[in-house]
């Protein structure tokens, strides 16, 4: 009967948890409570005996990147035994000093089980600490790659977005945005016949110009004369002319004016010297990167400047396409916003006079009134004529003359005529031009923001190249890492079947299983 009973707990086999294991061993009187103190000792003994090793393979990587514990300076021995160190003499002791040394360490390591204890306490810093703490690691280096991977495709796509915006408004400038104030003065300078090619198309405007008058004649019974669109008509019968002729009435003998200066001088490329700058590099530390979200580029408040005057500049050097509001005079003409402040002798157009009516920012102002009006007739006037039954309307107009009696397409066509002058002069690109006619610091303004954008897109192409260089460099560390991991788990399991092993021995072989979270 005791000997069944014997037989049946020999069957069963011991499970210890790697956390309880070395307070189990010191419980059972496996190994002294006080195992440290000689562990350190042998320590010591481990660090002088390793010195002047035979240059045996096996040995060396034994001795190299690892903790060397009681189960290696086992293997050292037997290795040892075929060298020259493992000699005897005629007694059957060793001979050499350096294998007396290996073999008094394993020695003082199986003295109260101080290998045992030294093994569990191993086991469980592995399993707590160096394990996790490389997983952690390489879990870092994932989260990173994946970081700058998002990274690098926002900062591409906000360099793309700026390009664009450059682009876009370069076109809009009617640039090519290599060298923009050259590029703006060359456009400023072929301003006067961008003028005479709109003043020319006027001419298509003398059918709509003629309608509205018999129209307002017709319904009125009154000769508006000059006051019907003045400045309109003078350009269409005498094109741009000076200020000076529309205000006299003659032309004039002399023309003095200044001529717009903008200094182009070293002025460089902003397509190809923009690379060059630098925004400084990384240390290289990949725990330096800040994955804040700080791209936060809202493209809609980088705008340029299409307002204002330029700082020490008079008023009327900024576009202003509102009515002029003036006193005129009995044939609807204002002079007052045109007085000369210097008085020019007979003949010769100074100042303002000497700029040419579209050159001029008011009798442009009154240019543009001219057409709104003439536009805003013809609207008017196709909306009542969508009212085919209306009787009132049909037979107020039985007596009209001949002028107004056109069909609907013909006064669409007039409108688009109309609404084409308008809006060759109220483009973005003229409303530029003619603030840097106005004002030549202006042109350095425009460059400035237009530089900001492009500025602004060479810093997200450098933000896109750092966040690869630290992708791989976070690749870099995970490569160097996980060898090691996988070197330490494969060791941790070594001992752990060396533990088990030697606990099975002091248990009459009984199996041994050291339980935990070992093998994850």
């Amino acid at each position: 009967m005791a000997s069944n009973s014997q037989q049946t707990v020999q069957a069963l086999p011991i499970d210890i948890h790697y956390n309880k294991l070395l307070d189990w061993l010191i419980n059972r009187r496996h190994c002294d409570q006080q195992w440290q103190k000689t562990a350190a000792q042998i320590r010591e003994k481990i660090n002088t005996a390793i010195q002047d090793m035979p240059p045996v393979t096996e040995i060396t990587q034994l001795l190299q990147g690892s903790y060397i514990n009681y189960f290696h300076c086992q293997q050292i021995v037997e290795l040892m035994k075929d060298t020259d160190f493992g000699k005897k003499n005629m007694i059957g002791q060793y001979s050499s000093q350096k294998m007396k040394d290996w073999m008094e360490i394993i020695k003082m390591y199986e003295t109260d089980g101080v290998y045992l204890a030294e093994t569990a306490q191993m086991l469980a810093r592995n399993v707590n600490y160096e394990i996790p703490a490389m997983k952690k690691q390489i879990s870092k280096c994932q989260q990173l790659q994946k970081e700058c991977d998002r990274k690098e495709a926002d900062y591409a796509s906000k360099c793309t977005d700026l390009k664009k915006k450059y682009d876009s408004k370069c076109k809009e400038l009617g640039i090519q945005g290599k060298k923009i104030k050259s590029e703006l003065a060359a456009l400023v300078e072929d301003l006067p016949k961008t003028f005479d090619k709109i003043c020319d198309s006027t001419s298509g405007l003398t059918l709509a110009t003629d309608f509205y008058k018999d129209f307002v004649q017709f319904l009125t019974n009154e000769d508006l004369g000059e006051n019907n669109l003045p400045m309109l008509k003078h350009i269409i019968k005498n094109g741009n002319t000076t200020t000076y002729e529309w205000r006299t009435g003659t032309k004039p003998e002399k023309i003095d004016c200044t001529k717009l200066f903008i200094d182009t001088t070293d002025e460089q490329d902003l397509l190809t010297d923009s690379a060059d700058i630098d925004w400084g590099a990384g240390d290289g530390n990949i725990a330096d990167i800040d994955f804040v979200d700080d791209i936060n580029l809202d493209l809609s408040e980088i705008t340029l400047e299409t307002g204002g005057n330029e700082e020490g500049t008079d008023n009327q050097d900024a576009i202003d396409f509102s009515v002029v509001e003036s006193d005129k005079d009995s044939n609807g003409i204002d002079y007052s916003d045109l007085v000369i402040v210097e008085h020019a002798e007979d003949g010769v157009a100074k100042g303002e006079d000497a700029k040419s009516l579209l050159d001029n920012p008011k009798t442009r102002a009154m240019f543009l009134d001219d057409l709104l009006e003439v536009e805003a007739f013809l609207v008017q006037r196709l909306e009542e004529m969508k009212e085919e039954g209306n009787f009132l309307s049909s037979s107020q107009f039985q007596s009209a003359p001949s002028s107004l009696q056109v069909t609907r397409e013909t006064v669409e066509g007039m409108l688009i005529k109309v609404k084409d002058i308008h809006s060759q002069l109220t483009t973005v690109k003229m409303h530029h031009l003619m603030l840097i006619r106005n004002s030549p610091r202006y042109v350095d303004r425009l460059r400035d923001d237009l530089k900001q954008i492009l500025t602004l897109a060479d810093k997200m192409t450098f933000h896109e190249k750092e966040m690869v260089v630290k992708r791989d460099e976070a690749i870099q560390e995970q490569t160097e890492i996980q060898p090691k991991l996988d070197l330490i788990i494969k060791k941790t399991r070594e001992v752990q079947k060396q533990m088990e092993i030697e606990i099975s021995k002091k248990y009459k072989d009984r199996n041994v299983n050291i339980m935990g979270e070992i093998n994850t």
